[in-house]
């Protein structure tokens, strides 16, 4: 498929031809153009062609709901697939795929569940973005039935499917049954080796991650930028700071891995957390050049720890040269503000209390999960819209009640 951006011409004229030729309501041809004018980020053109089109099967009504996927179009993605007189599988695999790019991971298991109201087997694609949903959401028991199903249809030997059912349940902390999923695959590729070192390391198993890194390395598998991030972050846990700076030396020496932020903000966070507050100073101006080539993750982590361990000047020092340069991340204001209050800097707190109002930050609410027979609910701080929000008011009340009394 003709989708580079030097081939744009080429496309044009591949087209042109479709058109001279008579094959402008081929159904092939016209699914083909669609997805050619998408991939190059012309969907007004792939909706034109579209609409000229005269016989129009599942095939060109699924490209066109995949063309407006992938650019975010939601809207227009779910109009044109709630209009599609029939749907297969890979109509359903598109649209979920759109809501997945966005985390509208709910939207993906409501989909999921109307196709199988409708009666439509899911294929191998529809069932990985079922589980990244479950993973995403905490919902272990829709994980459970995909795993089940995949068993039923012999579809485990799909590596992209198993490496999703491995993520699945590293993310919902049953990491025994990931692992039994990981050994169980005859060909596991960088993927499958990173989910599973993820999944050990976000469970708390740092040294497991360390085992399976060796063992990766070990049956020649080319680690990725991916795999340096779990391996650090395990490092970062527990505080493995030499290991953790071997690894992120080794990086490109070794492995030909060229570190990328999100393997600095690791390194930032692993000196931090060690009380290394200098160490990650000095470590950002000589590897980054300077705070100015962080983001957030860098930030917050130093912020954090010169929080925890005290180090009101140092702190002081990174807050004020990210106010210069006008940062304007709430997480970040937020962090320096509680430094500063914790120290008793009531001026300083002030001082960055009202920047944060005067900037109009606000900060994302926090949020937990919970699943009940089977669904997953989600808890926002501060929202009183769920319709038994007062009842569980009541009941926290009478909780605290209960631990009064009992005080006395």
């Amino acid at each position: 498929m003709l989708i580079d951006h030097d081939s744009g011409l080429t496309g044009r004229l591949v087209h042109a031809h479709v058109v001279k030729f008579g094959f402008g309501d081929d159904p092939f041809v016209v699914s083909g153009l669609i997805e050619f004018y998408s991939g190059s980020v012309e969907i007004g053109s792939a909706r034109l062609v579209f609409d000229k089109s005269h016989e129009k099967d599942v095939v060109v009504w699924t490209a066109m709901v995949d063309g407006y996927g992938k650019i975010g179009d939601l809207e227009n993605a779910r109009k044109m697939f709630d209009e599609m007189p029939e749907r297969n599988a890979v109509s359903w695999s598109a649209m979920m795929a759109a809501y997945s790019r966005v985390s509208e991971f709910r939207e993906v298991i409501c989909l999921f569940r109307q196709m199988q109201e409708a009666g439509t087997r899911p294929n191998e694609a529809v069932l990985v973005s079922v589980l990244t949903a479950a993973a995403h959401l905490g919902e272990v028991a829709q994980g459970l039935w995909v795993h089940s199903y995949a068993k039923r249809r012999r579809l485990e030997s799909n590596v992209i499917l198993a490496t999703a059912l491995v993520d699945m349940y590293s993310k919902c902390g049953y990491v025994e049954a990931a692992m039994e999923v990981f050994e169980g695959m005859a060909d596991k590729d960088a993927r499958a080796w990173n989910a599973m070192i993820n999944g050990v390391a976000m469970n708390g198993d740092a040294r497991k991650s360390m085992e399976l890194f060796d063992k990766m390395i070990g049956d020649k598998i080319q680690p990725t930028e991916t795999t340096f991030v779990a391996v650090l972050s395990a490092c970062r846990h527990v505080k493995m700071v030499d290991k953790g700076l071997e690894l992120f030396d080794q990086m490109s020496t070794l492995y030909g891995v060229k570190p990328r932020l999100q393997h600095y903000a690791c390194v930032v966070d692993l000196l931090a957390r060690a009380g290394m507050i200098e160490e990650a100073e000095k470590f950002i101006e000589d590897k980054m050049g300077g705070l100015g080539r962080g983001d957030a993750n860098v930030w917050g982590a130093l912020l954090g720890a010169c929080r925890v361990h005290g180090n009101v000047e140092v702190g002081d020092k990174i807050w004020k040269k990210l106010a210069d340069m006008g940062v304007v991340d709430c997480g970040i204001h937020v962090l320096s503000y509680i430094m500063y209050k914790e120290a008793g800097l009531e001026f300083e707190a002030k001082r960055v209390r009202d920047m944060i109002s005067e900037g109009g930050m606000k900060k994302k609410p926090g949020s937990s999960v919970i699943e009940v027979n089977g669904m997953a609910d989600e808890f926002i701080v501060g929202d009183l819209c769920p319709p038994q929000a007062q009842q569980m008011l009541e009941m926290l009340n009478s909780f605290c009640k209960m631990e009064n009394l009992e005080d006395v």
